[in-house]
């Protein structure tokens, strides 16, 4: 039976069945002594007071002066600050602005062609049309972090077809300009019967003329190109017409675009 509560035996610190005498067979409960607490206590109170007295010893010597700093004197320059660049000389503030006004006009008795963009820009989703494959095209262009594309066209001569695009980059993470430009010169001289011209002023920007003439719509048509950047604009300029193309053609047309950036 289970003993009601408040009758059970008080412990008394010897199993049930033992007097607690040695021929018990047990051990007798062994208590910690307080021997290790005071050596600790002792020893706490003699590195406070260790510390107390290094302190009082450093804090009556004298203070220990630091070497002179060693440094050339600077001469201020004199006259006044130079004035900031003005809108025509700073690039930013000209590629910021309209884009469109940095494109080059249609020459004189040329006439415009129906162009690919609203007003003269040219949406993500017209520029991607452009390429071989469209959709991956779309996706290049949303890694190189593209911001926008003016365009012009033109036709002259009654067979010259003509157009400028100006790509614009964020460039916050990647050189879009530069890698867009890089790509298409990889692009242009892929085929066997490509001559390749080197802009003037452009630094790496290349002119392309192509020997052979492409069948468009039953048309023979030879095509030049060139391709160049700075900053974060990318330029591309395309020549197409019945007859083949000077070189000077299509570096003049590039290297005049260049030079409206």
């Amino acid at each position: 039976m289970y003993a009601r509560p408040g009758t059970e035996p008080a412990d008394t610190g010897v199993p049930d069945g033992s007097d607690g005498s040695e021929g018990s067979g047990l051990e007798p409960v062994r208590r910690r002594g307080r021997m290790p607490a005071v050596l600790a206590g002792a020893a706490v109170l003699g590195l406070i007071s260790g510390l107390c007295a290094g302190y009082l010893i450093q804090a009556g010597r004298e203070p220990t002066r630091l070497p002179p700093l060693s440094q050339p004197r600077l001469e201020q320059a004199a006259g006044e600050a130079p004035a900031p660049l003005s809108a025509a000389r700073d690039r930013e503030v000209r590629t910021d602005g309209d884009l469109r006004r940095l494109l080059l006009k249609k020459p004189d008795g040329a006439r415009a062609a129906g162009v690919p963009a609203e007003d003269g820009w040219m949406s993500l989703n017209r520029l991607a049309e452009t390429y071989n494959n469209p959709a991956g095209g779309y996706g290049w262009l949303l890694e190189a972090e593209f911001r926008r594309a003016a365009t012009v066209i033109w036709i002259e001569g009654g067979t010259r077809f003509v157009e400028i695009r100006l790509l614009q980059f964020r460039q916050e993470e990647v050189l879009g300009a530069r890698d867009e430009a890089k790509d298409s010169y990889d692009w242009a001289g892929r085929d066997s019967d490509a001559e390749s011209w080197a802009i003037p002023g452009t630094g790496d920007g290349k002119a392309y003329t192509y020997r052979t003439p492409r069948n468009r719509d039953g048309v023979n048509v030879y095509e030049a190109r060139a391709h160049a950047w700075r900053g974060d604009v990318s330029v591309q300029v395309w020549i197409n017409d019945t007859k083949p193309i000077p070189k000077k053609a299509i570096v003049d047309l590039a290297k005049r675009q260049m030079e409206r950036l």
